[in-house]
Order: structure tokens, then sequence, then C-alpha cells
């Protein structure tokens, strides 16, 4: 009888190929002039420069529609590594997009349902009432007992992410669901990464550089002063992220 090499890797393989989950950017077009769009996306990113650069990017073309024939996509692809974006791939595209793609070396994607927007960071609002409880998530809790360096990225699939110590600043843990920060977070804390616009962060003292709900996202310069050094958590209200203190809570 053959031996089934498939289910445990020989210890001399030099290399594993497995399933992951990794969420990337869309950048989704509704026009094909590029001046407009290297404007717009000068602006967008001067809002987050450490969030997006050199983020690999997903280039939907789906709702170009008659456009899309003029759209210079070898232009395009020079536009966004001009501004450190790295295109990984190309969905929703013409067969002539197609080919132009494959010879750019670009994967070619299916259509993907129900993908967060990165909406641009929204001012803070009052919270006349405390809102419900946050939502318990249905996948397994990632515990992390040591501080996150610079350049480390952590990410709980499915579920729920607890550190236990510091966020370094440089450092990026996510979430598919809730995150609690019981130390200090000087990094960037996404959760909801894969559209969750019910999941929070709950952080005993924030200094962060980035923090995101469902692609709904602020950076340091937008957080309230009086919000930093005290347990927080962040919430999406009306497409707003909002930051409220814990005062009263025993989560921390």
């Amino acid at each position: 009888m053959a031996a089934n090499s498939s289910e445990q890797p020989s210890k001399h393989a030099a290399l594993e190929v497995k399933a992951g989950s990794i969420t990337l950017p869309i950048l989704k077009l509704f026009s094909a002039d590029l001046a407009i769009l290297k404007g717009q996306l000068q602006q967008r990113l001067g809002r987050a420069p450490e969030f997006f650069r050199n983020a690999p990017i997903i280039i939907d073309l789906g709702e170009l529609g008659s456009d899309g024939a003029s759209l210079d996509l070898p232009e395009l692809l020079a536009l966004l590594r001009s501004l450190d974006l790295n295109p990984a791939g190309v969905r929703g595209s013409s067969e002539a997009q197609q080919g132009a793609a494959q010879a750019a070396k670009l994967a070619l994607l299916a259509d993907i349902k129900g993908e967060a927007t990165i909406a641009p960071a929204a001012p803070e609002q009052s919270a006349p009432a405390k809102p419900a409880a946050p939502p318990k998530s249905a996948g397994p809790t990632k515990l992390v007992d040591h501080p996150v360096r610079s350049g480390q990225r952590i990410y709980a699939a499915g579920g729920d992410l607890i550190v236990m110590a510091h966020v370094s600043p440089g450092a990026e843990i996510m979430a598919d669901g809730n995150i609690h920060i019981y130390g200090s977070l000087k990094g960037r804390a996404l959760a909801g990464v894969q559209g969750n616009l019910e999941a929070r962060i709950f952080c005993s003292d924030l200094q962060a550089e980035l923090i995101a709900i469902g692609g709904h996202y602020k950076i340091s310069e937008n957080l309230d002063e009086v919000a930093k050094g005290t347990p927080v958590q962040v919430f999406l209200r009306d497409d707003a992220l909002i930051v409220e203190p814990l005062e009263h809570s025993k989560v921390f």
C-alpha cells in the first residue's frame, strides 16, 4: 500500500503550502482619469501614510463600465507604485485588461462580496447614551501574554484577540472580532478586519498610531488627548469611530 505523504510534511521538506486568511485593501475605481485618481489618492493616503505605505492592494475595475476601455493599466500601476502602494491583483476586469494584468504579473481575482470600505477618519461625536454590550465572537480567542514589538504583526483569524502587555510603536495587531489590550497601545490596532462593524477595541492606555474597526479608522492626530492614558473602548456609530472612557467598567 502506498504511503499517504499529504498528511504530514517530510522532515526534509524545503517548503509547505498552506491555506491562509489575509486581508488586503481594495482600490475600487469609479473613474479612468489618472489625474483625478492621483489627486484623490494623495489626499486619502495623506491621512494615514504609515497605514498604506508599501501595502499590497487589489484593484477593482468592476464599476468602470465603458470607461474601463480607456484605462491605461500600466500607467495606473506606475502611479500606484509611485505612491508606495504594491498592486497585487485585479478583479472585475475586461478581457483586454486581464491580458494587461497578466503581462504585469498580477493575479486575476473573482469578485468578493461584503468587503468593508476604508473610510476617512470622521470627527468624534458625543455619545448621549451608553452603547449596548459588545457582541461575543463566535470564533476562537487568541491570547498574547508578551509585549508586541515594533515590526511584529499579530492576527486573530475568526475571533477575538487579547493582548496582556503593551503594543509598541510600529507593531500591528488585527482581529476578525474584538481586541482587548491590557497595556499601552502605541502601535496599530484593527478590529473587525473582515467587515464586522460590531467589533470593538478595549484598551487600558490609548496612544495608538492608528485604530480601525471594519475598515473605518482614526490616526493619532485625530485622537482626543483627553482619552490618552485612560481605559477606553472604541466602537462604530453611524460610520464614525467613537472613543469612550471606561470610567466605571470592570474590564480593567
